[in-house]
């Protein structure tokens, strides 16, 4: 089977590819399919997002397709960005822009008090069939940026348990334990059966 990973983005896309480099498909990426512009993400929620990309992609293309949507929730600020987290700093902005409104937002508020977490909605689409899958995960948000690789907010969001932010860790240890690997593994449980057995998850 043919898969498209639904997204113009580059860093998401190696780190997608990545995770699921050891199922037995193709994977394609946008890339190969010039005719699929930018997709206007409009849904209210990380998984109505999802949805519409894995849709966009399938009904253009004719192909299964793997789409995400990631929000960024801050608790002192009260759930923010959230599912505009890739846009907070503007239609156009850069993930510096947004890492620098968020510190800016935060620049008064203690160690104590930066608790945030990111979540990863996930779908994959086919005819009629919808698999979805979720990941969390929990950290803080850092005062300066640490780290040089990942992307986003890698470099402010700090994972206490590995004295580590996103951005300090290579692919691989980020995969084990961020909300996009967490939902990566969660799908490949369900699309693992729905591989070996359509028919019986098409007619569920």
């Amino acid at each position: 089977m043919k898969i498209i990973l639904a997204t113009h983005n580059a860093d998401k896309r190696n780190e997608m590819m990545a995770a699921l480099a050891d199922l037995n498909i193709e994977i394609l990426s946008l890339e190969d399919f010039p005719q699929v512009g930018e997709i206007i993400e409009d849904g209210h929620t990380l998984v109505e997002n999802a949805k519409i990309k894995a849709k966009a992609v399938f009904d253009i293309t004719g192909i299964p397709a793997i789409s995400d949507d990631t929000g960024l929730l801050v608790d002192a600020l009260d759930g923010a960005p959230g599912v505009y987290s890739a846009r907070y700093a503007g239609e156009h902005a850069t993930y510096s822009d947004n890492v620098n409104k968020l510190l800016d937002e935060m620049k008064d508020i203690l160690a104590q008090n930066r608790g945030a977490q990111f979540q990863t909605s996930m779908v994959f689409l086919n005819n009629d069939t919808e698999l979805m899958a979720n990941g969390i995960v929990k950290g803080q948000i850092t005062e300066t940026p640490k780290g040089v690789g990942g992307f986003g907010y890698d470099p402010v969001f700090y994972i206490p348990e590995q004295e580590k932010t996103f951005a300090e860790m290579t692919i691989q240890e980020k995969n084990q334990i961020s909300h996009r690997g967490i939902a990566l593994r969660n799908l490949k449980g369900i699309l693992h059966s729905y591989l070996n057995h359509p028919q019986i998850q098409e007619n569920a």
